[in-house]
């Protein structure tokens, strides 16, 4: 039987564009209020010293554990500090203490995920088996381990959960260059005479990337989460002030004084979450499938 299709509307199909990345991206309301919640906590964290100019670390500027008003509008902890201008202060370093750690065991997990799927054999072997001792490890009792090893200073925080993301990275990204180093554009790029660097650098890992972008954006709000645990249980680094040492601090006063614990929970509450699900957008977007629809 003889399709009934016009040869138009087929022609006009075979040439349609593809989605954007926008188009695909505001089809999930969840992610697109995400991104606009982290675009205002980055807009707080920023512009904090203006919105509340107190010193968050200075004593006394209000009364003693005053509640949410004007002009404390998050009211005071139990030393008369500005909980607003602790909070954006904190904020600040929480998020500085995220995207650090996130973005050091990205560049860890590449390395090592990188290497091993494309080498393979032996080489892929030991660095598993490495990566494989880092994972059986519980997180949290082995970031309190390298925390009382080295100290409680902000690198040092950062450098700890950084050694605790790096193995589910170097896992993903070694699955997509086991199934991209065998592909007709690497074996193009390899006849041409490009060495194993060119390859890994420029043709495999980026068509990689997808998949640690999403596992990234995850990573940052995992590592504000172990912050917060950390300095909750007096690891903190004790010199600055974040989200998780306001809530250690407020621990003994949560009753009486319930704003010096809820603004900082709240805030932490909001960027774990927006990160969770600005990453189900990222991988909408970064889906192959949903370019074909």
């Amino acid at each position: 039987m003889p399709s009934s299709i016009p040869a138009s509307s087929i022609a006009e199909a075979a040439v349609a564009p593809a989605p954007s990345a926008w188009r695909i991206f505001r089809h999930n309301r969840a992610a697109v209020a995400a991104g606009a919640i982290l675009v205002l906590l980055a807009a707080f964290a920023l512009l904090g010293p203006a919105l509340a100019p107190f010193d968050p670390v200075r004593t006394g500027v209000g009364p003693s554990m005053a509640p949410p008003g004007l002009p404390h509008l998050m009211g005071t902890d139990e030393l008369g500090r500005d909980v607003l201008s602790r909070a954006a202060g904190g904020l600040r370093i929480s998020l500085l203490v995220g995207l650090g750690a996130a973005g050091a065991a990205t560049l860890i997990g590449l390395l090592v995920g990188g290497v091993a799927g494309f080498f393979g054999g032996l080489i892929d072997d030991a660095l598993m088996r490495v990566t494989e001792v880092f994972q059986v490890i519980p997180r949290f009792f082995l970031a309190i381990l390298l925390v009382a090893f080295f100290g409680a200073g902000l690198f040092n925080i950062i450098f700890a959960i950084a050694i605790l993301g790096w193995p589910e990275v170097a896992r993903l990204v070694r699955a997509e260059v086991l199934t991209l180093r065998s592909r007709p554009f690497v074996d193009a790029a390899r006849v041409a005479g490009a060495s194993r660097t060119a390859l890994i650098v420029g043709e495999i890992l980026p068509n990689a990337m997808g998949p640690v972008v999403v596992n990234t954006s995850l990573l940052v709000g995992q590592a504000m989460l172990l912050e917060a645990g950390l300095s909750y249980l007096g690891l903190g680094d004790p010199g600055v002030v974040s989200l998780g040492v306001m809530l250690q601090e407020a621990q003994q006063i949560m009753r009486s004084a319930w704003w010096t614990s809820a603004f900082p929970g709240l805030l932490i509450f909001l960027a774990v979450l927006a990160l969770n699900l600005l990453g189900d957008g990222l991988n909408d977007v970064l889906d192959p499938r949903a370019r074909e629809r």
